[in-house]
């Protein structure tokens, strides 16, 4: 199999590590790897946290619902409005800072490494236990968290490749015009509701 095809479907969620900690250059090839992401009309609206300090990872740990693991290293990745290149950053943030997310896993499985994403945004308490934790400054948003270590868990690669969900082509044409017949006879349902509601509908002037 091709490596970049086989290094995807190597890339699972991991949640169980050792404590071997991950060393400065190898968290500095996830960032390269991170910036090297997609960004709409190269906007690169991204700023990364870069944790390894022990207290600061126990707080984010005690403190997310789902950010219990025993990672050696955490990364935020933060969607920021303060390094943004354009205003393009405002509209495609989520995008590009996501892409850059996936760069950073994918980067981490080929160095032997073990990561797994935890959602931060758009669940406000999260971004602003986060932002607390992190002293995030202004005109930043944190769109997630990646923990990250040496695994001490085992998980076989996979696809979860489905065809249902492959359409070869446009849809038919018909099925637009479905879905318009079935929101016109809804509204048309609705409005003879309303008109029931109210008693006969008046058809007249009111001048």
């Amino acid at each position: 199999m091709n490596e970049v095809l086989r290094m995807i479907e190597s890339r699972r969620s991991i949640r169980k590590f050792t404590d071997q900690p991950v060393d400065q250059e190898t968290l500095t090839l996830l960032m390269k790897a991170a910036m090297a992401a997609p960004t709409a009309m190269n906007a690169q609206p991204w700023e990364f946290v870069v944790i390894t300090e022990k207290p600061v990872i126990e707080r984010l740990r005690k403190h997310m619902m789902f950010g219990k693991m025993n990672a050696t290293a955490v990364i935020c990745v933060l969607g920021s409005r303060r390094k943004q290149k354009n205003k393009a950053g405002d509209l495609f943030w989520v995008q590009d800072c996501s892409a850059a997310t996936q760069n950073i896993l994918l980067a981490a499985t080929s160095l032997g490494l073990g990561a797994v994403w935890v959602g931060v945004y758009p669940i406000f308490i999260f971004q602003q236990t986060v932002s607390a934790i992190l002293n995030l400054p202004e005109r930043v948003t944190p769109l997630n968290l990646i923990y990250l270590g040496y695994p001490d868990e085992v998980k076989e690669p996979r696809t979860k490749y489905d065809p249902e969900r492959v359409h070869w082509g446009p849809f038919p044409k018909d099925t637009r015009r479905k879905l318009f017949k079935k929101f016109r006879k809804r509204q048309e349902l609705i409005i003879e509701e309303d008109i029931e509601s109210n008693g006969s509908e008046n058809t007249g002037n009111d001048h």
